[in-house]
């Protein structure tokens, strides 16, 4: 005889309490609201100019304890547009992009300009970058078991 098990077991995203939504929801959902220029742009482009089944991207997404302006998490690629205040944000954007790499995803910055203005050369480069992803082939029979000879 097989036992019910309670509707809510296995679903711990079901016993959360969802009348608390962490800051950086907030935050990345106030983004999403008010996108700068060169964000306006390239989002348009990758929805438009970009669109195949293999260059779903989502923007202001929340990875850790950042928020990224574009990201494709089949493919591992985060898009990053930098204005002029990263210039001097050089070691916390590596310490951010070291995060970003380690959780598996390839990094591609632009500078707000590059966007504004040569956006073919951008979306030039976002391409490559989505063709160049390799996709896991599944193992072979035998292949990635413990245990197996």
């Amino acid at each position: 005889m097989i036992e019910k098990q309670s509707s809510n077991e296995g679903r711990v995203w079901a016993l959360r309490d969802r009348s608390v939504v962490p800051i950086n929801k907030v935050r990345a959902r106030t983004m999403r609201s008010a996108p700068t220029k060169a964000e306006q742009k390239l989002w348009w482009h990758l929805r438009h100019r970009l669109a195949s089944p293999a260059s779903h991207f989502r923007r202001q997404v929340h990875l850790g304890r950042y928020i990224v302006d574009f990201a494709n998490h089949n493919l591992g690629i985060v898009i990053e547009i930098d204005g002029g205040q990263h210039a001097e944000r050089i070691e916390p954007d590596a310490i951010r992009s070291k995060f970003l790499r380690s959780e598996g995803y390839r990094v591609i910055r632009f500078w707000n300009n590059e966007v504004l203005t040569n956006i073919d050369g951008v979306l030039e480069v976002i391409q490559s970058a989505v063709l160049a992803t390799p996709t896991p082939s599944p193992p072979h029979k035998g292949e990635g078991k413990e245990g197996a000879s």
